[in-house]
Formats: C-alpha cells, sequence, structure tokens
C-alpha cells in the first residue's frame, strides 16, 4: 500500500473517531452548490412509484466501494475519487463481494456487508411480503468523488446508472451511503 492510501485510510479512521472533525471539513465544502450553480440537479430527484412497493423489486445502490472480487477495484490512486460504479448481481455470494474504499473506516462493513449493501435485510423484506424481491442488479459506488468528477457523475454516470437498473427490472432504488 502506498503512503497516500495508508494516510487517507488514517484520516477515515481518525474522522470516525472525531465526527465533530467531519463537520468541520465540510463546512469548507461546496458540494452541491457548485452543480446547481450550473444548472446541473435542478430536477426533482424523487419519482413517485409506479406500483405499491410490495410489487416493487428493489434495487440497492451503496457508496461503500462494493464490487465484485473479479472486477476492476475502485481508483484510489486519483485523489478526486472514482465516479464509476460496478454491477452486482442478486444472488452473488457474499464472499464474492469486497470493499475497495479507502476514505472511510470500513472494518464493520468488512465483517458483516448489510452495513453499507445490506442484501440480507431486502432479502427479509421479500419473505415478509413487503416487498416483491430484491431486483436482479445492485450498484457499488466508490462514495468519494470531488473535484471535476462530480461533473462526470452528476451528467453522465449517475442517469447511467438509473437506465441500468430500469433496464434489468428495478421498480425502486434504495442508496445505502457508506
Amino acid at each position: 500500500m502506498d503512503l497516500r492510501r495508508a494516510r487517507n485510510r488514517l484520516a477515515a479512521r481518525l474522522l470516525g473517531m472525531f465526527p465533530g472533525l467531519v463537520d468541520r471539513w465540510a463546512r469548507g465544502r461546496r458540494f452541491a452548490q457548485e452543480g446547481a450553480e450550473e444548472g446541473a440537479g435542478e430536477a426533482d430527484p424523487w419519482a413517485p412509484l409506479a406500483k405499491p412497493l410490495t410489487r416493487c423489486r428493489v434495487a440497492l445502490v451503496t457508496t461503500g466501494g462494493v464490487h465484485l472480487r473479479s472486477q476492476p477495484p475502485f481508483d484510489m490512486r486519483n485523489p478526486d475519487g472514482d465516479p464509476t460504479f460496478r454491477e452486482i448481481p442478486a444472488g452473488t455470494p457474499r464472499g464474492n463481494l469486497v470493499i475497495t474504499h479507502d476514505y472511510y473506516d470500513h472494518r464493520d462493513a468488512d465483517r458483516d456487508l448489510n452495513v453499507i449493501l445490506p442484501l440480507d435485510r431486502l432479502e427479509e423484506l421479500a419473505r415478509e411480503g413487503r416487498v416483491a424481491g430484491p431486483a436482479p442488479l445492485h450498484l457499488g459506488f466508490m462514495g468519494h468523488v470531488d473535484g471535476p468528477l462530480v461533473e462526470r457523475l452528476i451528467r453522465e454516470t449517475a442517469p447511467a446508472a438509473a437506465r441500468r437498473l430500469a433496464e434489468a427490472g428495478a421498480d425502486a432504488v434504495l442508496l445505502a451511503p457508506a
């Protein structure tokens, strides 16, 4: 592991131990305002359900850096992050999933993936009849995206992800942020 990745992992653990540091860091950021100033993001991001939730197949989207072991890991070398996503087919054995993300402390998620990708909870909701079932596809993002990559995330990656989930038959999507 290179020095930058080690530094990022240490910073993530410290921020987890001292949440006040996260607030201090966030105050210096411009997040959504950047996109809004350029006209992006003004559309309502919510959509009404077209059918009752009990008839919906639900996809999960995590920003926890989850992907299949066989897929390329998220880019940890670019300090602005990685705006791409990875497809996670429903029914993938948990042992085939891995987390690539240096910007949060994911030791708990390493022990129980449901912390950031609640596949078991979704399956429980399906068994209880609260949803029709998991969608055939879920998505993993690496939630650290900054600088010029934010524009790419908003204008290219997010619409492509939404199209992909719709094509796969997802009726609803739950975001599980890391």
